[in-house]
């Protein structure tokens, strides 16, 4: 097994690990304090002077640390004579002493993290203390912000700007800002963006800053120092007082602390922050798959010669960087010559700018140090695609987080090292950043085409990152969701990939339990993380979970899964279905099996809840309806399994949300074409288990869409079946006695509409056609309705049997039917109740054994496919079924009484109550009435608040009763008289009807017995001497008073209050649950046989004798679901997608217009004037002067052509010498240097002026361009000498009489001598292009390349040789010594592409190399093509053919030839 495979599998395994217990407590901060310094002092060191010597003054050493900050053993005695310091050898390393957390004191109490670091810490433990110790996220890009440190101003727009754009970049992108830590400069204008960001409540997240400052210069650092690490220490900014050190900057969140032992040196940190920089450009961003490492950029404002220097190194590492112009001095420098030739930066223009920007700091530069400077400002322009200015002034650079964007992406752009793979790196920066404004305008631009399986892995990579604007790009840009997902194995990582989520618990659950089930029915020893992987097969089994067992596997299983954790429910299903024993359905299933890609994705986005993606892909499913509504079903479900409040607030919400899109869409089809929507809310969806729209909205308990008029509407056909909906009850009454009227006009069928209408839009297309002469309308009506041709008028029979089978009709005959039931019932319980059962009471109990027989069949009647279970559960949640199973009950048990003499009238008492129960039962009769089915919910509700208010009473009841029967009556034994008195008369109160016995006045002696032997009466009160009550009279008329006042007044009015509050609350909503409840009377009595009870018991045998006896399949119904043709099916869905399409075009046009948006829009145009305004004022005086500036130039120019003109015509003529004066003569630094050697500019070497000269530490004397011609004067060149030989890199003064006999074509280089090259002059080198075709058909034209381990890059095949016509001997190792023979017999035969100078880093002012480049083109068949391709099976890619085009990878020389090549082959490069 691969190690990604490993990893894949741990990583998911831990996933699985959520459904687990943890049995780990969480560790305390002590112990994690405790942890933390451990590590930090088996890690991190500072550095310590070990040896004190007398600096400057007496007690101050020369590291800058005084005497008495040394340790004893530094400090010698004062005649010791040994060694001086140095500071290599006497400052050593120990574990560092500051570490912790640091306080900020001030508003807000700011905390941040830190520790002091050695500088010979290595990055990679700095980069494991900020992600593991200190817990940072890897971050997915670095701005490493350099600029001044003093004095230093921003306008206040740049730095409004600044601030923002930084931000903005690092909350968006998730970057790390590195920074000098200090409260000065750049770094406090970074801090003060960190804490605007920190005040902003729109914003979420940390942004983190990371100060890397020098420990020596730290003002108030002792207060950071503790062995055991500070937590917190409280750092104090003294401004005031800190002279020549700094303050930590107080907004920065991160510091680290560089020590190199000494005190008072600025810069301590730079080279420890340059290795710690190119480090983290060396992680890999993201996941290792990715190959993609984390960008730098840095962001320059202001700064003097070191930041000059901070720059130069950044871009010839590769990094790109940020120039903020207007923010001052070197910054300023830069973007003036930015957009110039590089010719025209000179010394002088360097002189006029460092003037203008550093103003008296410029006098103390030396003129060498400008040449240098300017060399470098030169090479920094060179490298356009690393340098990018950010003008203020500019429309195009609005933020300064676009422009740190674009220059990443710029530099990756022009990169020549990485090839096609370009626009995949820009992409999957862009994505990493979640940038998808940059993506739009920098990679997806107009001109470009994608194909689809290109982005494949950033449409993989921007649904695992929720990034949902990014998906909608790469939809809108060719990502074909068909092919993205066609493999089902995509859509399995996509849930193996899925964030922590309540779905993702639940089939981590599912996985385990079915890998605990399956392992003892196979008796395998399971292997490690054997069945841990999640499947789709699990994903479809929790999905129907959530959905409803009713519907079928949203994903087949596949016939190797085998299935041993089917569950109770599913077991129950399977068993209700009469045809699950039959294998073949199964595999017709699974061969229909059809997949929506859309839907693939919308249920992967909807199972963890995010609305973001969930509405894209919604957008992209076919059947959007349905999808909408089991959104709202798996939602509803999971928020009511879920534990976590918010999460199930969250979930219902979204369920909400897509019920309102299943409401508009459906609107928007009702109102377009009536008979599709209605087609649309019963057809079988064979995208969502094969269940309907309804049956959906139904089971997610959508009231809202049920109660729709077009779902009521279809409602209303269903209930009255056959018959028009617009006939009378009435009609339909009558006709139900005397049937013979339906032959007649009396009452309307559907048929007689349908063929009434059809007449009618004949006879009005036949005149039209009369009058205008066409057919066009004829010919229209008879393709679009061809069905209706053919229609017929019902026959006699029909008639009759739609009649009765209507379940209108069935309903109204079960209503007489049911009130004949009461009647009998009546009259058998007051009339005709003997010891021997009557003739009549006979036919009561047959009638009673009709119903019960009724509700067996509607509890086994599953059209549906519930399931037992399901439908157990479903006909006990019904109230109306609640009191059927109980009147049948008490019915039994009360036959079973009267039928024994012992408990005869026990029976009757028993029947009597029944009928209470029965009578209530006749209420679910006004449910199918629209005006009494709402009210009877109302009552409903408030019997529940009834009993929560008969709670508050009973309190109060037997508070009084007890104290009132205690007072008055004294040790009665008599249970019922007791509670007469504690709890009923104290009811009784509450009603009007109140006792005798607390009034001395009303007492009556006779009305009560004295010692409680009457069981009539109750007992008499405690009585005095004179047989008067004993009790105080005025208590108890005091209690009986407290006693109305709060259950008369105050509880049976806030009872009326619940009432009405319950009334106007529910009244809004009654018509939405009647409207969704009446469904369930229609279906049942759709359902229902014809005749009424209790003749309906024939029916109950017919239907016994056909599905029992005869086994036939069931009769289906297709007025609840119905299957379309292919061809209905798809163009029913289509305009479902169209109408989708305008539901969103209107909503959108909605939210546009709604005031919300309008507020914000109006609010943004006047932020960009006010912007604009606010540029307008910062620059207007800026332009004035600069096109005062140009003005005056062209005077002079001008000023310079009339003199030149003058001067011709005295002369009568034209020379070079009257043309040179239309120059200044200025000193050999003067720039018309540029006027006589621009056109030379291509020609200028590069490389032989790098300043670091390969293979040794010397550095070449700055050569400006304008400077390299030897022709020009250069008065203050002073190169370098070096050569190989010398046994070492020094410089030689003294120059040898040979070197003067060598002069480098290409101009000055910077260093003298024959460097590393093996002879002064040049050095010959041949460099071979050796090409083939790729095919018969040359297509494509490669040529052979060499890896070059040295370089770790592909290079043409040459090397040195003495002469251009022989091979360099350094192939033959190379090619072998066969294969080299036969091509240097080639030689003869190759084309010489190019022969002359060539640029090289190694060339000096006394030896260059010169190449020849030829070009050998080899026939696929010749001998030599075999013996290549065996040396490309030895080498091991040693040698490797590559396709000639302008993505190769090769050196800028190199691939000038090689194009060159391509043009002698009529190839484009």
């Amino acid at each position: 097994m691969g190690e990604d495979d490993v990893e894949s599998r741990l990583v998911h395994s831990l996933a699985i690990s959520t459904a687990k217990p943890s049995q780990h407590f969480p560790l305390s901060l002590s112990f994690q304090r405790s942890a933390f310094a451990s590590w930090i002092k088996e890690n991190i060191n500072k550095r310590q002077c070990c040896f004190f010597e007398k600096g400057v003054r007496e007690d101050v050493c020369k590291c800058g640390y005084a005497k008495t900050d040394h340790v004893d053993e530094a400090i010698k005695p004062e005649d010791f004579t040994g060694e001086s310091w140095d500071r290599h050898r006497h400052i050593h390393e120990v574990p560092t002493d500051a570490f912790g957390e640091i306080s900020f004191g001030g508003l807000g109490q700011k905390t941040g993290k830190y520790a002091r670091v050695s500088t010979d810490t290595s990055p990679e433990t700095l980069y494991e203390l900020l992600t593991e110790q200190w817990n940072l996220s890897p971050p997915n890009l670095l701005i490493s912000v350099t600029g001044g440190a003093k004095n230093f101003y921003l306008k206040a727009r740049l730095k409004n700007m600044f601030h923002r754009g930084l931000i903005k970049v690092a909350q968006t992108t998730g970057a790390w800002i590195l920074t000098g830590g200090t409260h000065a400069g750049v770094m406090k204008h970074v801090g003060q963006a960190v804490r605007d960001y920190a005040l902003s409540s729109s914003m979420q997240g940390q942004i983190v800053a990371i100060g890397v400052a020098t420990w020596g210069v730290i003002h108030n650092r002792d207060a950071l120092v503790n062995s055991e690490g500070c937590f917190s220490a409280h750092y104090l900014m003294d401004i005031k007082s800190q002279g020549r050190l700094s303050c930590l900057d107080n907004n920065h969140t991160h510091f680290l602390l560089v020590d190199d032992g000494t005190q008072g040196r600025y810069g301590v940190e730079i080279e420890l922050r340059s290795r710690l920089e190119k480090y983290i450009s060396g992680k890999h961003l993201g996941n290792k798959d990715s190959g993609l490492t984390i960008p730098v950029v840095c962001v320059v404002l202001d700064g003097g010669p070191g930041t000059l220097n901070t720059i130069y190194n950044a871009m010839l590492n590769g990094t790109p960087c940020v120039i903020l112009e207007g923010s001052g001095r070197i910054a300023d420098v830069i973007a003036q010559v930015a957009g110039l030739p590089v010719s025209r930066v000179t010394i002088v223009l360097i002189h006029q700018l460092m003037k203008k920007f550093f103003g008296q700091e410029y006098e103390m530069f030396p003129d060498l140090k400008i040449i240098k400077w300017t060399k470098m400002i030169q090479d920094i322009i060179r490298m356009s695609h690393l340098l990018t200015i950010f003008t203020v002034s500019e429309d195009h650079h609005g933020d300064v987080d676009v422009a740190i964007l674009q220059a990443l992406l710029k530099a990756s752009r022009n990169s020549e090292s990485l090839g096609i793979d370009s626009w995949k790196r820009q992409l999957e920066l862009a994505i990493a950043w979640n940038r998808v404004d940059i993506a739009e305008t920098e990679i997806f631009s107009e001109e470009s085409q994608w194909r689809s399986s290109d982005l494949h892995w950033a449409m993989f990579s921007a649904l695992v990152g929720h990034k949902p604007q990014f998906v909608s790009l790469l939809l809108e840009n060719g990502v074909s969701l068909r092919d993205f997902l066609q493999d089902e194995d995509t859509l399995c990582e996509l849930y193996k990939k899925m964030p922590s989520c309540f779905f993702l618990r639940k089939l981590a659950k599912r996985v385990n339990s079915s890998t605990r089930s399956r392992r003892p029915a196979i008796g395998i020893r399971p292997r490690a993380y054997s069945g841990e992987m999640i499947s789709m097969t699990h994903v479809s089994d929790e999905v129907r979970h959530l959905l409803g067992s009713f519907t079928q596997p949203l994903y087949p299983p596949s016939s190797t899964t085998t299935h041993l954790n089917m569950s109770i429910e599913d077991l129950s299903l399977s068993l209700s279905k009469s045809e699950a024993p039959s294998q073949a359905p199964l595999r017709e299933d699974k061969a229909e099996a059809q997949r929506d890609l859309g839907r693939d994705l919308f249920l992967w986005a909807v199972v963890q809840n995010n609305k973001e993606l969930a509405e894209i892909a919604w957008e992209q499913c076919r059947d959007c309806m349905s999808a909408a509504l089991a959104a709202s079903k798996i939602l509803k479900k999971m928020a009511e399994e879920g534990g976590d409040v918010d999460e199930a607030e969250d979930m219902q919400e979204l369920a909400n949300h897509y019920e309102k899109h299943a409401i508009g869409v459906f609107s928007e089809c009702y109102n377009n074409d009536e008979e599709r929507a209605q087609k649309l809310l019963v057809r079988v969806s064979p995208y969502w288990g094969k269940t309907t729209c309804l049956r959906l909205a139904l089971e997610a308990d959508d009231k809202s869409f049920v109660a729709q008029s077009g779902v009521q509407t279809l409602l209303t056909q269903i209930w009255c079946g056959e018959l028009s909906v617009d006939n009378p009850v009435w009609r339909v009454l009558i006709c139900m006695v005397f049937f013979p009227l339906i032959y007649t006009a009396f009452l309307i069928f559907r048929r007689d509409e349908v063929i009434q209408r059809e007449t009618e839009k004949n006879e009005e297309i036949k005149t039209v056609e009369k009058v205008t002469g066409s057919t066009l309308h004829t010919n229209i009506l008879s393709y679009n309705r061809p069905s209706m041709r053919r229609r017929k008028p019902l026959s006699n029979w029909s008639r009759l049997v739609y009649l009765y089978s209507a379940p209108q009709v069935k309903f109204y005959w079960n209503i007489v039917s049911y009130f004949a039931f009461l009647f009998l019932f009546a009259v058998v319980l007051m009339v005709d109740f003997q010891v021997t059962p009557s003739a009549a009471e006979v036919l009561l109990y047959i009638w009673l054994f009709s119903l019960v027989c009724e509700e067996v069949r509607q509890l086994f009647h599953d059209p549906d496919g519930f399931g037992f279970r399901k439908k157990a559960r479903m006909y006990i949640n019904d109230l109306w079924n609640i009191l059927d199973v109980l009147s049948i009950l008490l019915f039994i048990i009360g036959l079973v009484f009267r039928l024994t003499t012992e408990l005869f009238y026990a029976g009757k008492i028993l029947l009597c109550i029944d009928f209470v129960v029965f009578c209530l039962r006749l209420m679910a009769i006004f449910t199918i009435s629209r005006t009494l089915g709402p009210k009877i919910i109302i009552v409903r509700k408030m019997m529940m608040d009834m009993f929560f208010f008969m709670f508050l009473l009973s309190i109060w009841v037997v508070a009084y009763g007890v104290a009132k029967q205690g007072i008055l009556i004294h040790n009665d034994n008599r249970l019922d008289w007791i509670l007469r008195g504690a709890v009923y008369e104290p009811y009784l109160i509450i009603f009007g009807n109140f006792p005798a016995n607390i009034d001395y006045a009303e007492f009556d002696i006779n009305s009560c017995s004295m010692n409680g032997t009457n069981p009539l009466k109750p007992k008499c009160p405690v009585l005095n001497e004179n047989q008067t009550p004993a009790f105080p009279e005025w208590l108890t008329i005091i209690m009986l008073c407290v006693y109305l006042l709060f259950a008369n007044i105050l509880l049976l009015n806030l009872l009326i209050a619940i009432f009405n509050f319950t009334f106007q609350e529910v009244q809004d909503n009654t018509d939405r649950i009647w409207k969704f409840q009446r469904y369930e009377l229609i279906k049942e009595y759709h359902s229902r046989p014809a005749a009424p009870p209790p003749l309906i018991i024939l029916s109950h045998l017919y239907l016994f004798i056909r599905n029992m006896v005869l086994c036939r399949p069931p009769i289906v119904s297709k007025e609840f679901k119905s299957k379309l043709p292919g061809n209905e099916e798809e163009e029913l869905l289509s305009w479902e997608a169209l109408m989708k399409d305008r539901y969103m075009l209107s909503t959108q046009q909605e939210q546009s217009q709604s005031m919300e948006r309008r507020i914000l829009d109006t609010a943004q145009k006047v932020t960009t004037i006010h912007d604009r305004l606010e540029r307008e004022e910062e620059t207007g005086s800026d332009a004035v002067e600069k096109r005062l500036a140009r003005l005056e130039e062209q005077v002079v120019q001008s000023a310079r052509a009339l003199q030149w003109i003058m001067d011709s015509l005295k002369s009568q003529g034209f020379g070079a010498k009257e043309a040179q004066s239309l120059t200044l003569s200025t000193t050999d630094e003067s720039p018309d240097t540029y006027v006589n050697t621009s056109e030379k500019e291509d020609g200028f070497h590069v490389n032989a002026r790098q300043f670091n000269y390969p293979g040794s530490k010397l550095t070449r004397f700055p050569v400006p361009e304008e400077k390299v011609p030897w022709e020009v004067s250069f008065s203050s060149y002073m190169p370098t000498s070096y050569a190989t030989e010398d046994g070492g890199d020094h410089v030689d003064g003294s120059e040898s009489d040979a070197l003067d006999n060598y002069r480098n074509p290409g101009g000055r280089t910077g260093i003298t001598g024959r460097g590393a090259l093996t002879r002064l002059g040049a050095n010959l080198n041949v460099d071979l292009v050796i090409t083939r075709w790729r095919d018969s058909e040359r297509s494509v034209l490669e040529y052979l390349g060499v890896w070059g381990e040295s370089q770790g890059t592909l290079l043409l095949p040459g090397g040195p040789v003495q002469s251009a016509d022989q091979l360099p001997a350094s192939l033959k190792k190379t090619m072998g010594k066969s294969l080299y023979e036969k091509i240097n017999e080639k030689v003869s035969e190759g084309i010489k592409v190019f022969e002359g100078y060539v640029d090289d880093c190694r060339n000096t002012d006394n030896a260059w190399v010169e190449t020849t480049v030829l070009n050998i083109h080899l026939d696929r068949t010749s001998q030599v093509m075999v013996d290549i391709n065996n040396v490309l099976v030895s080498k091991h890619g040693c040698l490797q053919w590559q396709e000639v085009s302008g993505k190769t990878n090769l050196g800028s020389n190199q691939r000038e030839f090689l194009r060159q090549v391509a043009e002698l082959h009529n190839r484009k490069f």
